[in-house]
């Protein structure tokens, strides 16, 4: 039987960074039940590092990601424009940078705007993110360290060892002893972990919506992030006369291939109707992604309660990709009980044993 010091299960972007910032210190194998690693959730994101996304708890991993994250080349400037109608509130983090933007501004900057977007605010901020080139690399990276990485290799159960660590059995049939398991499977979280005896956080896999759109503009493939204030929309450019669109949609779902749905798809384009006079030539492409999330929305990284050899590293929801390098650090460091916690963050903050 193989023996190993560290078990990940799940090599989506989670997974991947944690994988190459704990390679060549400990023996290490990466497991994923997919053919390609990020298939479901990585694969499938917005691609936009957004400072205050997920709230305030969130925003300290976001911040101490972005140095390592403009430093790799993985970032290129976007800016964001957030709108409000009359009476609503635009609701930034504290700490992010924005400007206000009256009606005028909006008109110059959004020509064909409805008139019902009456206020706004700029956020220059907020950056594209290369995140195919960012997962990766995270993979090279820890496959260069001496980890194994294998695809189609589903994790089937585990069972502790009196003597600490695990016996894995993976669905092929082979068994694995190591001393630790890294739970960075995502939506299918909690499925691991009862299936290694652990018990679940109550993780919630949701269904995010995202559409491809040809307009009859041109000239939009570097128009900034456009955020609903009361988060019902969110479009940015991606060519000359395209657009990538989401209704911002939650829908709770079991972990799955997630797919969009006709009604979905249709949602975001009459949002996307209600907010510029763009004519809707084409929907190129639609797609769906699983946003996962632990029960107060913040993600678990550290120290199942019930088993220290059990590590969590779920609930990323829609911000897996941009906090990932202060993620993996912090996973890292808590793993190997050394180095530094990433600036400005509090490990206390996403100890999974607050659940």
């Amino acid at each position: 039987m193989r023996e190993i010091d560290l078990l990940i299960v799940g090599a989506g972007i989670a997974g991947a960074s944690l994988a190459a910032a704990l390679a060549g210190r400990l023996s290490l194998l990466l497991v994923e039940a997919e053919a390609q690693p990020g298939y479901h959730s990585t694969g499938r994101s917005a691609a936009f590092w957004h400072e205050g996304y997920g709230g305030p708890l969130v925003a300290p991993l976001s911040r101490a990601s972005r140095p390592s994250l403009e430093a790799g080349g993985y970032l290129s400037p976007r800016g964001a424009i957030h709108l409000a109608r009359e009476g609503e509130q635009i609701d930034l983090v504290d700490g992010v940078a924005a400007t206000p933007l009256d009606r005028a501004v909006l008109e110059a900057r959004l020509p064909g705007l409805r008139p019902e977007w009456r206020h706004g605010a700029e956020e220059p901020g907020l950056a594209d993110i290369d995140v195919a080139r960012l997962h990766s690399d995270c993979l090279a990276a820890a496959r260069r360290a001496g980890a194994d990485v294998r695809s189609d290799a589903r994790f089937a159960g585990a069972v502790a060892v009196s003597s600490g660590g695990w016996t894995v059995r993976l669905a092929d049939g082979s068994e694995i002893r190591c001393r630790r398991i890294v739970n960075a499977a995502g939506a299918w979280g909690d499925e691991v972990a009862r299936a290694a005896d652990i018990a679940p956080l109550g993780l919630q896999p949701k269904r995010r919506t995202m559409v491809q759109l040809r307009v009859a503009r041109s000239g939009i493939a570097r128009l900034p992030l456009v955020i609903g204030a009361d988060g019902s929309f969110y479009f940015k450019g991606e060519g000359d006369k395209s657009l990538w669109l989401s209704p911002h949609d939650e829908i709770d779902c079991d972990p799955c291939d997630a797919a969009p749905e006709e009604l979905d798809v249709a949602t975001a384009i009459h949002r996307f109707e209600q907010v510029v006079d763009w004519p809707v030539e084409k929907v190129e492409r639609r797609w769906a992604g699983l946003r996962t999330f632990t029960p107060d929305r913040v993600p678990a990284i550290g120290f199942a309660a019930d088993n220290p050899d059990f590590f969590w590293c779920v609930g990323q929801g829609g911000f897996g990709i941009q906090t990932a390098p202060a993620a993996a650090t912090l996973g890292a460091m808590l793993i190997l009980g050394d180095g530094s916690v990433p600036e400005g963050v509090d490990p206390s903050v996403y100890d999974p044993k607050r659940f």
